[in-house]
């Protein structure tokens, strides 16, 4: 009867070990899968119908304000947004600033006093800061929106009259599910976030759900450094959290240019051949250090793409049409596999393509 009893004890026991292994495996399967549909060439959608731009904008005028103007992501795109607006003939400027939301609203009271028809709020100038600026703006006969600051689940934030959204939420999903193929499931991860970005919230919400469902078990800590320290207090937090748990085997900065500050870090304590990185934007130097093998992986997003789309949304409410709420701007995996279609260096609108350009051309009525 003991005998028996073991036997039944050792099997289930065998059961479970199974049972435990296939799940884990059924969860790395589908984080695959993910990874795929994701490490394509992609195709433009049309976000609305099309217009004239150059005609319906002649005459009309947009007030960047970017979220900072020292992080390359976005200084990159704020100033595709200025080329793209000089070839459709409309007046575009670019608020510089470095973050902090007092110049920000420094920036709305100049738009105001100057007479610009719409206000642009461009990844990360969050209008919840400044409220009653905002309404004074709109009082005032301004548009005012944000861009490539809120995910397609997230409500449309602080009173503005538009918000153009991004797929940060699938974005977060990615990251967490290239960590849990490369290590087959076997995720010890520090993950850099900056609350005060409404995005984070998306990206995360997305990072969450990933471990959550394909790797349960997977270890995980997220640690939040604001956008204003991200020069003085990223490297050192990485270097002490290496120190202090030798298991890490990812760092994630949900947003790329945190990289320029974690790759020393992980340079300092050795850890080069050990931790890797992956990250989210698709900014050009951190392509480059993809291609450099400093970065392992960067969720890209064609920034040139985004200045297009970002401005199709502000040009559509200046021209009376219908706004519009998901930009249509892809994602796309950069790795060591295809980081050299970037370009050496890399460049915000290689890569992904040119389907886009064709796309816009068409959208906007420009003739070739």
């Amino acid at each position: 009867m003991k005998h028996l009893t073991g036997a039944i004890l050792v099997s289930m026991a065998t059961l479970l070990v199974s049972t435990v292994a296939h799940g884990q495996s059924d969860g790395v399967a589908a984080a695959k899968a993910n990874i795929d549909r994701y490490s394509k060439i992609p195709t433009f959608e049309a976000p609305g119908e099309a217009f004239d731009a150059k005609a319906c904008m002649a005459g009309k005028s947009i007030f960047t304000i970017p979220a900072s103007s020292s992080i390359p992501f976005i200084k990159t795109i704020a100033d595709h947004r200025n080329e793209i607006a000089k070839q459709l003939g409309f007046e575009h400027s670019i608020w510089e600033n470095q973050g902090n939301p007092t110049q920000w609203i420094q920036g709305i009271d100049f738009s105001i006093n100057n007479n610009f028809d719409l206000i642009s709020l461009l990844a990360g100038a969050d209008p919840r800061f400044f409220e009653p600026q905002v309404k004074a703006a709109r009082d005032a006969g301004l548009a005012v929106v944000t861009a490539h600051l809120t995910g397609l689940e997230q409500d449309v934030p602080g009173g503005v009259t538009s918000a153009t959204a991004i797929d940060y939420k699938t974005a977060g999903s990615l990251l967490a599910d290239w960590s849990i193929v490369q290590t087959d499931g076997k995720v010890n991860a520090l993950v850099l976030v900056s609350n005060e970005a409404l995005s984070t919230d998306s990206m995360v919400s997305g990072l969450k759900a990933a471990f959550d469902t394909n790797c349960p078990d997977c270890k995980y800590e997220i640690v939040n450094v604001p956008i204003s320290d991200w020069a003085t207090k990223i490297q050192p937090t990485v270097r002490a959290k290496l120190q202090a748990d030798a298991d890490i085997n990812y760092v994630i900065p949900i947003y790329d240019s945190m990289s320029s500050f974690v790759v020393p870090a992980i340079t300092i304590t050795g850890k080069g051949d050990s931790v890797r990185v992956a990250t989210f934007n698709g900014t050009p130097f951190v392509i480059d250090f993809v291609r450099e093998g400093q970065v392992e992986m960067d969720v890209g997003e064609n920034l040139d793409w985004i200045a297009h789309a970002m401005l199709d949304a502000e040009m559509r409410i200046l021209c009376g049409l219908e706004p519009v709420r998901d930009s249509k701007v892809p994602l796309l995996i950069f790795d060591r596999n295809n980081a050299a279609t970037a370009g050496t260096p890399a460049e915000a609108s290689k890569g992904y393509g040119d389907d886009y350009v064709t796309g816009y051309h068409k959208l906007w009525m420009i003739e070739k």
